[in-house]
């Protein structure tokens, strides 16, 4: 062999494991590429997930902001209604004052559907039903009347109203023992 073939051997050599050396190379470019692509869409959708669930916990909150706010307001107006419906008792015993107990009438009935209409409800309790402390506030307890009247609503002295679901006032009511 001459000196040409030799050199020209390793020539081929080092080109050949430069070319596996740039293989090499390009391919963990590819990797380090590929992996960085799959990394940035994992914060991508992690970053996608987190904007929608804000999104959510906003809606929600805004939701309970004006069922709270309107809550403000219907607490405040209850004893306006309760006045109302203590005018109207005492109206009714006047038969001279028909014209009034009218217009006071219809008032009342315009107050009551209007707090309807924002989801005012009120709470149904008669006399003769069963206490239930998670429904009604007892004021005080009286000998019952009856031996079956113990444990049960005697008389309702606070009407209670419910706001959607929740209750905003609780039934005062006088209880049998």
């Amino acid at each position: 062999m001459s000196k040409k073939d030799k050199s020209d051997i390793e020539n081929e050599q080092v080109e050949s494991t430069q070319a596996e050396t740039v293989e090499v190379e390009e391919q963990t470019i590819e990797e380090k590429l590929e992996a960085e692509v799959k990394q940035e869409k994992d914060k991508f959708l992690r970053l996608f997930a987190e904007f929608e669930n804000y999104k959510r916990r906003t809606a929600k909150e805004r939701i309970e902001l004006f069922s709270t706010a309107s809550e403000d307001v219907m607490k405040t107006l209850l004893p306006v209604l309760d006045d109302f419906e203590r005018a109207l008792t005492h109206i009714e015993d006047d038969k001279e004052a028909e014209e009034l107990r009218k217009g006071v009438l219809l008032i009342y009935q315009k107050l009551i559907k209007t707090l309807e209409q924002k989801g005012l409800k009120l709470m149904e309790v008669n006399k003769g039903d069963v206490f239930n402390a998670d429904n009604h506030e007892a004021i005080t307890q009286i000998p019952a009347p009856t031996d079956d009247m113990k444990g049960k609503i005697i008389d309702i002295i606070e009407k209670g109203y419910l706001l959607g679901e929740k209750v905003i006032r609780f039934p005062k009511v006088v209880i049998g023992q």
